[in-house]
């Protein structure tokens, strides 16, 4: 079979995608339909006195401006928070609701308070601008560290000491003990700063009320069944008087998994004025109103023994939940197990602490958690290295899980199947000739630059919930033509999944490329759907259409037989033929579909799920390098190499691109991307792109990729999952990097982002320190 994939390497959704015929949510349209306009809170923290729309109700074509009271009247409440962990009183975790519309009180700048809705969108900008909103200021809070001030005030009355939630895991008296009796601990202090995940294509809602009376969402969003979940609680209806179209996504990272205030008011406006109401952000919303990511401070530490070997890992997580909790802001407590990377480590112990601050809300960003767990236990061994004079590679080296000892308990949340981790060192540093590192600093410095290599050893968990994995579904159609339609549970967001689970279906089937139609994304199609998220695509979503292939061969063997005069026992499949054994008589696929047709209208149609009993663990081996202008303070990656075993590699370039583009987004936090607050005001400092750094494609390294597969019992493909990997190892292998280069001067650690100018002023602190400056 493996050879079979050879044959189905271009990605069939790119020629529609690139050709501009991608029908995305600013594409649909009906008749009579409306645009809203959101009217964002201009300040981080104030008590709302009024709001006057007045002047904007007067502007020609507007139909209705639409505030809190409105919600209220419908009886719509507050988002859910769901959250059942404990607060700093050691009572549930106080459920600071999001609400639709600010009503009493703004808590984040850029969080809606008004929803115009207008016949155009010069019309709904126009008014928007002109609604009054009468505040008194309230003193922001925008860190955790301000947040937890003994005298902070309190962004919500009902949150002791602005702490949302906290969370502990493992033993801490063990890992203390442990501590105590170690030749060496080495502590680390850092930060994992705030991004946004700045998909191509910005959220959108079109919400109608259809002929039914059911209410209709075409949502840019990664998992519709949830949002349709999340949407029929909200406004009060049976799930069944819900449907949501997600068509063409171009790109989510997480950031479109959730159910946000638009996709409410588009429902809610179009439900009031009886006409559909569509709202597209503006790239300036993005940045203020997408759920962001990441930013969390870290306290770690790591004790070893006069060998090297580690004992114990203790750390303590203070996350930015931003202004309101739900169980998106436990994105870390979800994934928080990789802390314990690829080693044996004695005992691990860790807290994780939510703080409420007046920022925009914190939710899963691609890997989720999964990123900083990394980058804290790969920081601590470059650091421990460091200290104690061992060579990096062999300090990692000498503390990894061998293959003999799987399936392999970590002691503290995840067990891992399988795995060679040796392996993937081994061969990354071959890959990256490592051994030629020396010459090339060495050439390096000769021409005034400062080279550093960073290694990084990144495992994530995939297909999850860890707790408890959820199922995909995928229903599959033969026509008596022969055409296939393949309805998947799993859904694309540029990902390429229409290649992969068409050629799936091409392989196992025998049929043709161009005779598979593939449909995803309906609500209405499907019972339920995983849609997309945890690289849960390829183990979990893949895995179903597998399973309703081989239902569908097993129903048509079955009227094969009775075609043939035979025994189902008889009956053979290949090529999309049923032959029967032993002799040259055969029936194929689209005869078999046309008798099946004859016998129901139902036709040959399966539909077949998975439930993962578990987990799998994708993991690899990641090495960089970069060289330094010491003049400057600009860092250049030179090399970047990677080896991951994801499991069965199902399509190699659809991998790849996955690999390629995570590693793009780990090397962009640590050089560059930064979601920035000023700390008295509130107000979003990196409100643009001329502010907010993203990488450039001649930033971006040329990563030379190979995958070492150690195939998973977890599934029936032997998949574990691609789509976190290259950023789970990329932004600690970068930062491993420039601190290497960095070393020389006695600079054991940068905090990221590594820009120019924080690099110039790190070496240039080093040099005054030794009398250089």
């Amino acid at each position: 079979m493996q050879q079979k994939w050879a044959e189905f390497q271009g990605r069939i959704e790119d020629d529609r995608l690139v050709t501009g015929q991608g029908r995305y949510v600013a594409d649909v349209t009906y008749d009579g339909t409306l645009t809203g306009v959101a009217v964002r809170a201009p300040v981080a923290h104030a008590l709302i006195k009024g709001i006057d729309a007045s002047a904007a109700l007067a502007v020609p074509g507007v139909l209705a401006v639409f505030t809190a009271a409105d919600i209220a009247a419908d009886g719509i409440e507050d988002f859910p928070s769901g959250v059942a962990l404990p607060g700093a009183d050691g009572k549930p975790a106080f459920p600071a609701r999001r609400p639709v519309l600010a009503r009493d009180r703004i808590r984040a700048v850029g969080e809606p308070v008004a929803f115009v809705v207008a016949e155009t969108a010069e019309a709904a900008e126009a008014a928007a601008e002109l609604v009054s909103i009468e505040m008194d200021d309230l003193p922001a809070i925008v860190t955790p560290e301000a947040a937890l001030a003994k005298d902070a005030d309190r962004i919500w009355d009902g949150a002791m000491a602005n702490v949302a939630y906290i969370w502990k895991k493992g033993d801490a008296n063990k890992a203390d003990a442990a501590a105590a009796e170690a030749a060496h601990v080495v502590r680390f202090a850092s930060k994992v700063s705030r991004v946004n995940a700045l998909s191509l294509e910005p959220r959108g809602a079109l919400g109608l009320v259809d002929p039914d009376g059911r209410l209709v969402l075409h949502a840019a969003n990664q998992s519709p069944h949830n949002l349709k979940g999340g949407l029929a609680a909200m406004l009060k209806v049976p799930a069944a008087q819900v449907r949501v179209i997600a068509g063409d996504v171009g790109g989510s990272f997480g950031m479109k998994s959730g159910t946000y205030p638009e996709d409410v008011l588009v429902l809610f406006a179009a439900r009031r004025l009886k006409r559909p109401v569509r709202w597209i952000s503006e790239r300036r919303e993005s940045f203020l109103a997408d759920d962001h990511g990441r930013d969390m401070g870290i306290e770690a530490s790591l004790s070893l023994d006069k060998d090297g070997r580690f004992l114990a890992l203790k750390v303590d997580f203070t996350v930015n939940v931003g202004a309101y909790l739900s169980g998106r802001s436990l994105f870390m407590v979800n994934n928080i197990g990789g802390i314990a990377g690829v080693y044996r480590i004695g005992a691990i112990a860790a807290s994780i602490t939510g703080v409420y601050t007046n920022t925009m809300t914190n939710a899963p960003y691609r890997g989720a958690g999964r990123p900083e767990a990394t980058y804290t236990i790969e920081r601590l061994i470059d650091l421990a290295a460091g200290e104690m004079g061992i060579d990096p590679f062999e300090l990692r080296r000498r503390n990894l899980v061998a293959p003999a000892s799987m399936p392999y308990d970590t002691g503290f949340v995840f067990t891992y199947d399988c795995g060679e981790f040796e392996g993937l060192m081994v061969d990354a540093a071959r890959v990256a000739d490592r051994a030629g590192f020396a010459a090339r600093r060495k050439a390096s410095a000769e021409r005034g630059l400062m080279r550093g290599i960073g290694i990084a050893n990144p495992i994530e968990v995939a297909g999850g919930p860890f707790t408890k994995p959820a199922k995909d579904v995928t229903r599959i159609e033969v026509s008596e033509e022969g055409r296939v339609k393949v309805t998947a549970g799993a859904m694309s967001t540029g990902q390429g999944l229409e290649t992969m689970m068409i050629d799936l279906v091409a392989a196992h089937l025998g049929v043709a490329r161009d005779r598979i139609d593939y449909a995803f994304g309906d609500t209405d199609d499907l019972p339920h759907g995983r849609g997309n998220g945890g690289s849960s695509a390829a183990p979990v979503g893949a895995s179903a259409t597998l399973l309703t292939v081989q239902k569908v061969i097993a129903a048509g063997r079955v009227i094969a037989a009775d075609m043939l005069d035979a025994s189902p026992a008889e009956i053979d499949f290949a090529d999309g033929r049923f032959p029967l054994r032993g002799t040259n008589r055969s029936v194929s696929l689209a005869e078999v579909a046309a008798r099946a047709k004859d016998k129901s209208p139902k036709g040959l149609v399966e539909m077949a799920e998975f439930m993962p009993p578990t987990v799998t663990f994708p993991n690899g081996c990641h090495i960089c390098e970069v060289e330094i202008d010491p003049e400057t303070g600009t860092t250049r990656i030179d090399r970047y190499t990677v080896v991951e075993d994801i499991g069965t590699v199902l399509n190699a370039k659809l991998a790849h691109g996955q690999i390629q583009g995570g590693v793009a987004m780990g090397v962009g936090q640590a050089l560059g991307e930064v979601i920035q607050y000023d700390s008295e005001s509130g107000q979003l400092v990196t409100g643009s792109f001329m502010d907010y750094q993203m990488p450039r494609a001649d930033e971006m390294p040329g990563v030379h990729l190979t995958t070492r597969p150690v195939p998973t019992k977890v599934n029936p493909l032997g998949v574990k999952g691609v789509g976190e990997a290259g950023t789970v190892g990329s932004m600690v292998a970068v930062i491993n990097a420039i601190c290497d280069a960095l070393s020389p001067l006695g600079i054991k650690h940068i905090e990221m982002p590594a820009t120019p100018a924080r690099v110039w002023a790190a070496i240039e602190a080093a040099k005054a320190r030794s009398g250089e400056a």
